[in-house]
């Protein structure tokens, strides 16, 4: 069963690369208090993460943050050296969260893990987004293929806020 709107985040720790190695985030440092887009994808690099979700979000981001959010964030069952390498390529070093959810916990703890074997990706995380407000779900948008980034896209995000 996957976390719903109104339910808390579940504790958990993600990494991030930074110029002097990585540091670790906590949902508690990351959500308590503010008010945070996060929005998962299958993997960094992949077509759809990097030709269209991502740049969304990276284009939108002066206007997100416009209407009361405090941070974005991206993750992904990836690596922080992955992610890091990501968000250099993407242009979206230090302007956004890049978080390596490196053994899934984050994604199986709020059930919105995907089995993506048969693309050669393994177990990765469902593409969806998420408003939060002090470490709870007030907008929860799960795509249903994930090759499609549309419910969960930075436009209707826009819309929600």
């Amino acid at each position: 069963m996957s976390i719903a709107i109104g339910d808390k985040l579940p504790a958990a720790t993600f990494k991030e690369k930074t110029a002097d190695g990585p540091v670790e985030i906590t949902t508690e440092q990351l959500f308590a208090g503010k008010r945070v887009v996060l929005f998962a994808v299958p993997g960094a690099f992949t077509p759809t993460c990097s030709l269209n979700h991502l740049p969304g979000y990276l284009e939108n981001r002066d206007t997100i943050l416009g209407k009361g959010v405090d941070e974005i964030a991206v993750l992904a069952v990836n690596d922080w050296h992955v992610m890091g390498a990501w968000a250099q390529s993407s242009g979206g070093l230090g302007k956004i969260h890049f978080l390596a959810d490196w053994d899934a916990g984050f994604t199986k703890a709020v059930g919105l893990e995907a089995d993506l074997s048969a693309g050669g990706l393994g177990l990765r995380s469902k593409r969806y987004s998420m408003l939060v407000e002090d470490g709870v779900v007030k907008a929860l948008n799960i795509e249903e293929s994930p090759g499609q980034a549309t419910v969960s896209g930075a436009a209707a995000m826009l819309e929600l806020l």
